[in-house]
């Protein structure tokens, strides 16, 4: 017996996360980025992380294509970029509202987020409509503010 997908999405509504946009860019593809609130630690020794992208997006083609990618970890600052990355505009909107620049590895850095995290893919597993990418970190850029929380549809913060 499957659970229904809609009694599914609302459990899942109750999981308070943080907020997230996932970066990488190619030559052919240019720059790509998506909001995204899978994300989680893996292991600190060596640091890894993972993150789920839905298969049919361009910016998960792009990262798992390029193999480089930046988790850019939002501040309250940010409802606004992740609106922007969430969909409704186009790649070219999305980055031409918000701060960036090249990182070290190649990946677009959201410089205003609360912190910075440049990958390298390590693996990658199909599971249902998503991948989850895991991934080892290179570097790490952490600066000051809050974190943008997500919680039943809406956005929160701390108190």
């Amino acid at each position: 017996m499957s659970v229904d997908a809609s009694q599914f999405k609302n459990a899942l509504k109750l999981w308070a996360s943080g907020v997230t946009v996932v970066t990488a860019q190619s030559e052919q593809q240019g720059l790509k980025g998506m909001t995204a609130t899978s994300f989680s630690s893996v292991s600190v020794d060596p640091p890894q992380i993972l993150v789920c992208l839905n298969q049919n997006t361009d910016t998960g083609a792009v990262v798992l294509e390029e193999k480089q990618f930046a988790v850019n970890i939002l501040s309250t600052e940010q409802q606004e970029v992740s609106n922007q990355f969430a969909g409704g505009s186009s790649q070219e909107e999305r980055f031409a509202a918000s701060a960036w620049e090249v990182g070290e590895f190649g990946a677009p850095v959201l410089t205003e987020s609360l912190a910075s995290l440049e990958c390298t893919v390590v693996d990658q597993v199909l599971a249902g409509t998503h991948w989850i990418v895991i991934a080892e970190v290179q570097k790490v850029v952490c600066r000051s503010g809050e974190p943008l929380l997500y919680y039943n549809g809406a956005y929160r913060q701390l108190v």
